[in-house]
């Protein structure tokens, strides 16, 4: 059996678990997490997380990060999130009931508008995926068009010539099963609508919301005029 199989079957067997799948799941937003944050979020005691982590460290599905006299872990790349993403929007269950109004809350909150790395997700992402595909701003697979490079440009938010990371790419939303934008210029329109104030973390999750200027900015950006498809943001 080639050693590639091996190595294969080695990544599959990390994501197998569910606290370790819990995990990468809340890291899927690019941001930095403490163990004891991961413990609050999974459940599980600090001796458990600690050989988690060092399994998925070990693995390169994570890194550590340190800061002073705290230790911090994320994602090890995009390639990685968008394999968990995959996992997720393929496993994805069957709809089922929140066991309180909170967790429900939080459910709907991250189907409607969240970040995947350093990319908008959710109903929200999606929706700007196709609106920008239907303007010709990106091609039906989300790659960029001139007119969308002259948009970013517009908009204030220049895309990068080149560069190791893919311009464009589709990434597939595990909540909607369709397609939002990732790649650098997924990163770019992300980080852009933070900046601008078109849209706001909710608490430490990854769910994002959009604010009173960001559904009209959204819609103005992007000809995105009926107030059902703004409002569902």
């Amino acid at each position: 059996m080639s050693s590639h199989a091996h190595e294969t079957a080695a990544l599959a067997a990390l994501l197998a678990d569910p606290t370790r799948a819990g995990v990468c799941l809340a890291l899927a937003d690019g941001r930095a997490w403490t163990a004891t944050e991961l413990c609050r979020h999974t459940g599980v005691g600090a001796s458990t997380m600690s050989a988690h982590l060092g399994r998925l460290i070990g693995g390169g599905v994570l890194v550590e990060r340190r800061q002073g006299r705290h230790r911090y872990v994320a994602l090890a790349d995009g390639e990685i999130t968008a394999l968990v993403e995959a996992l997720a929007a393929r496993a994805a269950p069957a709809a089922t009931t929140a066991p309180t109004l909170r967790a429900h809350r939080a459910r709907e909150a991250m189907a409607r508008a969240r970040t995947c790395y350093d990319h908008l997700a959710g109903a929200l992402g999606c929706a700007v995926a196709e609106a920008m595909v239907g303007r010709g701003l990106l091609t039906a697979d989300l790659g960029v068009t001139g007119a969308g490079r002259a948009w970013f440009a517009d908009l204030g938010a220049p895309l990068p010539e080149r560069g190791r990371r893919p311009l464009a790419r589709a990434c597939l939303d595990w909540t909607e099963r369709r397609h939002h934008l990732a790649g650098a210029a997924g990163a770019v329109l992300c980080a852009h609508a933070f900046a601008a104030g078109w849209c706001e973390r909710v608490g430490s999750s990854r769910a994002v919301r959009v604010t009173g200027a960001g559904r009209r900015a959204w819609g103005a950006v992007l000809d995105i005029s009926s107030e059902d498809e703004v409002s569902a943001f």
